[in-house]
């Protein structure tokens, strides 16, 4: 089976099982969900994907909005031939998800989105992290990134691993990463969430400065079959801070009426 044109996939798990595709945050790749993949994979057939502009995926030119992510994963289902599927997605990855369950509800059967907004704010500042990468590269960024990724106690307590992740970062293509800040810097997806039809546990992180809890609740609150969980202890990549926390409340919502 060859990929799509449009992304780079990974399909782990059962053939005969549920579909779950997962999507990573700003600057990572499909590896960003290692920590879930024995877990999940043994419930699903698990599909992970760099998000176009990263990783092994293509970098088309700009601009970007998110609506284009979103036909990028409708394109991925469409070629694995899965009518429906749950979705999960963290950051950047949980708008893409909230943008396709919004609108293509009938491909959607369970979703958790974490550490994700639906409006991010201020857009002068996407503006400004695009502008800095064009001109210096993603490397640049790459510090104040992991920063905000993850607190200060997992940083000194696995530093290797934040160094990997600082090194997923910096490896992102310039032009990818700064055509999703302008999807970001563009996004407000506040107006679709009451169309989403699929039940949803939006999973946000007592620590996180880039995306607070907040913005999950008003997620939770505003779609028809949402819920809000709040892991403690994690900073923005909750799944990788706190990953048996973060993999238990996945799995609880959607096996749930399994």
């Amino acid at each position: 089976m060859k990929p799509p044109k449009s992304v780079h996939y990974l399909v782990e798990g059962q053939a005969d099982a549920p579909v779950l595709v997962l999507s990573h945050s700003l600057g990572a790749r499909l590896e960003m969900w290692d920590p879930q993949v024995e877990a999940l994979s043994e419930h699903f057939r698990l599909v992970r994907y760099d998000l176009r502009g990263h990783g092994r995926s293509p970098v088309p030119p700009g601009p970007y909005d998110i609506a284009d992510l979103g036909v990028d994963l409708l394109a991925l289902l469409d070629h694995l031939g899965a009518a429906r599927a749950h979705l999960g997605g963290l950051s950047l990855g949980g708008m893409v998800s909230l943008w396709f369950a919004s609108h293509y509800p009938e491909r959607v059967d369970r979703m958790v989105v974490c550490c994700t907004s639906a409006l991010l704010g201020p857009k002068t500042g996407w503006a400004e992290r695009a502008a800095a990468v064009r001109a210096h590269g993603t490397a640049a960024i790459a510090d104040a990134v992991v920063a905000r990724w993850f607190t200060p106690e997992f940083r000194a307590r696995e530093p290797e691993r934040v160094a990997a992740m600082r090194a997923m970062i910096a490896a992102t293509p310039a032009v990818g990463y700064a055509e999703c800040c302008g999807a970001i810097e563009r996004m407000d997806l506040r107006p679709y969430l009451a169309a989403i039809r699929a039940p949803t546990l939006a999973i946000a992180a007592a620590q996180d400065p880039a995306i607070p809890p907040d913005h999950l609740f008003q997620i939770a609150k505003a779609l028809p079959f949402g819920h809000a969980a709040v892991v403690e202890h994690a900073a923005h990549v909750a799944n990788i801070e706190q990953p048996e926390k973060v993999t238990e409340l996945m799995l609880s919502h959607l096996l749930r009426n399994q």
